[in-house]
């Protein structure tokens, strides 16, 4: 899956960290390297370490794959050789595992008489007790999704048994995936077929799109729409898509007892772009509403609504309209910046922040302002853009969270850090007002929040804000988990 970086934190650490996109395209006849290479781009926000493809012509598996963005990694040199009918892809920020090219994905096997590779977006939750019980030494996966694939591989028909039938993959996904716990959306391939799966509680995203001439699997719908493909629906939590050249079918692997859709609740928040649908609605329309919400809650009197960019910006708007406030722009954001890197003082990170945000001076002067923003998540580019707008001229800040306080790690994907790195799982509202230097906080209610989405019935998983974890949850889970365990005996 998406695997945490050890030495490239973000300074802007008041969102959760992405949470890896996938993307698979059977499109006989089309340029499914280019197809792939669009839609990626369009999930380029949800992982930004590295990115990948693997193209099939029917007969060989091509993978090209690098650290860096998906423009950083391919060019029309790298992909006019990428030929085939059939591909898969993958941008990733890491969870369990290093930021490293090893650990850059699609995933390749050739177990038996085929090959085949695989993207993941998620977190498996038992990843230490599978390498144990497969006996694994520490070294031989480096990955949770490394893992499942030397699983999956495990599986496959001995070679030149005589008994592959071009079904090999899809069988030893029925033996593989019960046996995975936590947050799974693959997309796996073999040389001709394209494969898409949900986990039971159908924590991460995935859909079904529809080409003139093929189908198309992607994290999230816009993926869907830059290459022109029809919305189809979203996947299943459960459910496997098998597409290949009669079309698609669906097959539920899983106990229909495990099945609890539990979507993350911060894919509306935060994650997801706001041009994508999920459960069936635009999550800029979802944003707006909690804005709306938000100023029902806690109204405050102040001169300007000002959005964080780039999320906080939908629900500024829904809090300015609610409210009867104005709305407009306080900061702006550099959208030719790369990573930035955690420096070792805090005036180095501080100058970090101004080199992705500045204030603008003239709207801020003598104003109250009200920032909107999605979440805090340890505090540091809250509190330096507090100071920022004090230093222009801001006579009272008043900050509003589109969220409840975050106070628990999520193990399904997202990249948080400890409670001891949490800043609500710390200190009590009344405290973060103080850290951060404002003249008030408030945070919507989860609540609030279910309702602002608009999705009566739906299941979320919010235990990141309740504690509340749909499985069980790692005791002791680290991103090193792999490394740390201890050599089996012979």
């Amino acid at each position: 899956m998406c695997e945490h970086g050890l030495v490239t934190g973000e300074i802007d650490d008041d969102h959760p960290k992405e949470a890896c996109g996938v993307f698979g395209v059977y499109g006989p006849g089309m340029p499914v390297a280019h197809l792939t290479f669009d839609g990626l781009y369009a999930l380029q926000h949800r992982g930004q370490e590295s990115a990948g493809m693997a193209v099939s012509d029917g007969d060989t598996i091509t993978i090209v794959k690098d650290m860096g963005l998906v423009t950083n990694v391919f060019d029309d040199r790298t992909l006019a050789p990428l030929k085939g009918h059939l591909a898969i892809g993958h941008t990733r920020y890491s969870t369990t595992g290093s930021s490293t090219w090893r650990n850059a994905q699609p995933v390749y096997r050739e177990p038996g008489e085929s090959g085949f590779a695989l993207g993941h977006n998620g977190n498996l939750t038992n990843t230490a007790a599978l390498a144990a019980e497969a006996g694994m030494l520490p070294g031989t996966v480096a990955s949770d999704s490394d893992l499942v694939a030397e699983l999956i591989a495990a599986c496959f028909p001995p070679d030149g048994d005589g008994r592959s039938d071009g079904r090999d993959l899809e069988r030893a996904l029925v033996q593989v995936l019960p046996r995975l716990e936590g947050a799974f959306s693959f997309v796996l391939m073999d040389a001709g077929h394209l494969i898409g799966v949900r986990d039971p509680n159908g924590f991460r995203p995935l859909c079904l799109g529809k080409l003139d001439s093929g189908w198309v699997l992607a994290s999230e719908t816009p993926a869907l729409d830059v290459i022109g493909a029809h919305f189809v629906r979203e996947i299943d939590p459960g459910e496997m898509i098998v597409i290949d050249a009669t079309g698609w079918r669906s097959e539920h692997p899983f106990p229909q007892n495990r099945v609890n859709p539990k979507l993350c609740i911060f894919e509306l928040v935060y994650i997801a772009r706001p041009d994508s649908h999920l459960y069936g609605k635009e999550v800029h329309g979802a944003r707006r509403r909690m804005g709306e919400l938000l100023a029902e809650q806690a109204p405050v009197e102040a001169d300007m609504v000002m959005g964080v960019p780039e999320s906080g910006v939908p629900a500024a708007e829904g809090y300015a309209k609610r409210s009867g406030i104005p709305y407009g722009q306080g900061l702006v954001k550099n959208r030719y910046i790369g990573r930035t890197f955690i420096a070792p003082t805090q005036e180095m990170r501080s100058r970090a922040v101004n080199r992705k945000l500045n204030p603008l001076r003239e709207n801020i002067r003598g104003k109250r302002v009200v920032v909107v923003d999605d979440s805090i998540v340890r505090g540091t580019t809250q509190r330096a853009i507090v100071r920022m707008l004090r230093e222009v001229g801001a006579s009272e800040v008043h900050v509003r969270i589109t969220s409840p306080p975050y106070k628990w790690p999520c193990f399904y994907g997202v990249d948080t850090g400890t409670r001891a790195e949490l800043l609500a799982a710390n200190m009590s509202v009344g405290e973060i007002q103080d850290y951060l230097g404002v003249d008030s906080l408030a945070y919507l209610s989860l609540e609030n929040l279910e309702r602002a989405i608009e999705a009566p019935g739906a299941g979320f998983c919010s235990a990141c804000l309740t504690g509340e974890y749909p499985t069980a949850a790692p005791v002791n889970f680290t991103k090193g988990v792999l490394e740390e365990l201890k050599p089996q005996r012979a």
